[in-house]
């Protein structure tokens, strides 16, 4: 293969990770140094179970794409062996899955990230993975929307058991 192909080759990867930091709502840096091949492998799983893709790509090649998608800011963190996860969907997830697994492998690390854009620190992405995910945000938003008329119901219900009793 001669140097021009490679080149081309490389110049295609990079562009196809500016798109995915372009085109994600948020991704996660991490350091995976001192995690097993199993480790690895579940964690993979769990983030694609959840639509979220992880990568283990070449510092050089993530430097390159980060400063084309203008995310400088994230270069410092392209140090040492390094895995992206890219989720273009949900914010939290990528996040909190990390964070939990984490927990277990106490050796992975999370260096930094993009949330919706935006260049984001350990301690933003940590804060973000506690955060509950979208599908329980909204539930949560949904009850508080019901509980008005739950009440009103009750209220009614009360009033039209008080007016039987009176009436027998």
């Amino acid at each position: 293969m001669s140097k021009a192909n490679v080149i081309a080759k490389k110049q295609e990867v990079v562009n196809d990770i500016t798109k995915k930091f372009q085109d994600a709502e948020a991704v996660v840096v991490v350091d995976y140094r001192g995690l097993t091949v199993e480790q690895v492998t579940e964690l993979r799983k769990q983030l694609r179970d959840a639509g979220i893709e992880m990568r283990v790509l070449k510092n050089t090649m993530l430097r390159r794409a980060a400063e084309a998608a203008d995310l400088s800011d994230l270069v410092d963190v392209f140090k040492g062996p390094t895995a992206v996860a890219f989720s273009n969907e949900e914010v939290v997830a990528p996040a909190k899955i990390i964070a939990e697994f984490a927990k277990d492998a106490e050796a992975l690390e999370i260096k930094g990230g993009v949330l919706e854009g935006k260049v984001a620190s350990v301690e933003q992405i940590n804060k973000i993975a506690t955060l509950p995910s979208r599908d329980g945000l909204l539930s949560m938003l949904l009850s508080v929307l019901q509980a008005p008329v739950r009440n009103t119901a009750l209220a009614i219900k009360a009033v039209a058991e008080k007016k039987e009793e009176e009436a027998a």
